[in-house]
């Protein structure tokens, strides 16, 4: 058919319903695990298709520049303001989101749609030949302009996708060609659009949000009780979960030990896994978790818990949502990691920034923290996404990129084991590590669902 009725019953031809369905996949990556997205003044040639192919629990529009609605008391929500191509038709970028921005909460994030500002003549070229209806942009921003006026204005940039190179099914070859351009140099750069996301900087948190630290332990009697002797005093409800997974040299007996040897000073609590694997310990621990945020802390003590505060404290002060160790900045102690091993995890990291648009100095750190609201969202994604990771660490770090949480790296010094062996395989687990990196390129790069996939 080639044509269908907008919202107020008018016909849009079906290339434009291709572009709108393509920039409506892009975004709804993000915004089809969020509560709520607003479309903000959106331009009176916009036929708010772009909006009703979105995915989302709730949609609105609103074109009252005066009106938009206090978010900033959201704590567990998460809405999406979108602007299509607003901020091309205007001259103060930076008073829009300046006015935008005591309106947002911390889990709030603003998704724009923007010209490529290196193809405005197509723009204009469109406009004379009838492809496109209403105003000629007028403003095309680069990126550096868009990073300085998101900073001057109270964001940080947390995801950029450029985005449309073919428009229209040309040959039949469309669809190939907007999941393969973004892959290729030069090419790269040629898209229509690009979709930004932007989050807004709040101050530091008001309370102390209550944590949760789970603590996987398989053979590892011998880091029990240091792990308690070592916690630090964060100065908020402080929950610790203790997880043994199937061991054989005395662990489970000494986490009862250590339960009730330190009751009256932490909630501790500890629970035996069925599964097998740190994943399984893991979305166990989680499950039966009460804090506000959920972190890991890997029971070899390799990490040293004496640094949970750093984590802690960077999601507090509002830097990041999801907070990420890297193991990979200082010299490591001893025989901590070996040179392969170290080799694979900086390989696995720009693989993975690439292929996520999102910049991590380590991939492969046991410790990470999040909120506990957005973690039902990871479980949402992962049950669309697929079970995949016998690890558990990617389907946290690819969740935490698409759902554009906003990652920061916390440097640790990554310690000798005490006590213990490592349960790593460099070579099997290094080519299990290869294929979630493919995994992650075909599905979340390239776009191709895997079957069954909504």
């Amino acid at each position: 058919m080639f044509f269908k009725r907008d919202q107020e019953g008018s016909r849009i031809p079906s290339w434009k319903r291709y572009i709108n369905g393509l920039l409506a996949g892009e975004i709804s990556a993000t915004t089809r695990f969020y509560d709520r997205t607003i479309q903000w003044l959106p331009r009176e040639e916009d036929s708010g298709l772009l909006l009703q192919e979105l995915q989302c629990g709730e949609k609105s529009a609103l074109r009252d520049e005066a009106r938009f609605p206090d978010l900033s008391g959201e704590t567990e929500k998460r809405t999406a303001v979108l602007l299509n191509g607003t901020v091309n038709h205007h001259y103060d970028i930076q008073g829009l989101l300046m006015q935008l921005h005591p309106s947002l909460s911390r889990t709030s994030r603003v998704i724009m749609v923007i010209y490529n500002p290196y193809l405005g003549w197509l723009y204009r070229l469109a406009n004379r030949l009838g492809l496109r209806s209403g105003e000629v942009p007028t403003t095309f921003i680069t990126k550096v302009d868009l990073d300085n006026i998101a900073q001057l204005s109270g964001y940080t940039i947390v995801r950029r996708r450029l985005a449309l190179y073919c428009p229209w099914r040309l040959l039949g070859l469309g669809d190939l060609v907007n999941r393969v351009a973004p892959c290729l140099p030069l090419l790269r750069w040629l898209g229509l659009v690009y979709v930004t996301v932007l989050k807004p900087v709040k101050g530091p948190e008001s309370r102390r949000p209550s944590l949760s630290v789970l603590i996987p332990a398989r053979n590892e009697r011998g880091n029990i009780e240091n792990a308690m002797k070592r916690m630090p005093d964060l100065g908020c409800d402080l929950e610790v979960i203790f997880v043994e997974g199937h061991s054989s040299d005395g662990t489970w007996e000494e986490i009862l030990r250590i339960k009730e040897l330190y009751g009256d000073r932490y909630d501790i609590k500890a629970m035996q896994q069925s599964g097998k694997g740190k994943k399984d310990a893991v979305a166990l621990g989680f499950s039966k978790a009460r804090g506000e945020l959920l972190t890991i802390l890997d029971a070899d003590l390799t990490m040293p818990p004496e640094l949970l505060h750093r984590f802690y404290d960077a999601y507090c002060s509002g830097q990041a949502d999801f907070v990420n160790g890297s193991r990979l900045v200082y010299p490591m102690e001893g025989e901590a990691m070996r040179f392969l091993n170290r080799l694979g995890n900086t390989f696995f990291a720009k693989a993975l920034s690439w292929v996520l648009d999102a910049r991590l100095g380590d991939s492969l750190c046991g410790t990470k923290l999040l909120a506990r609201h957005d973690y039902r969202r990871v479980l949402a994604w992962r049950e669309q996404f697929g079970d995949f990771d016998p690890f558990g660490d990617f389907e946290l770090l690819f969740p935490a990129a698409q759902l554009a949480l906003g990652i920061t790296d916390v440097p640790i010094r990554y310690l000798n084991r005490t006590y213990g062996s490592t349960n790593i395989s460099r070579f099997s687990h290094g080519f299990m590590l290869l294929k979630m990196t493919l995994i992650g390129l075909f599905r979340i790069k390239l776009g191709v669902r895997r079957k069954g996939a909504r």
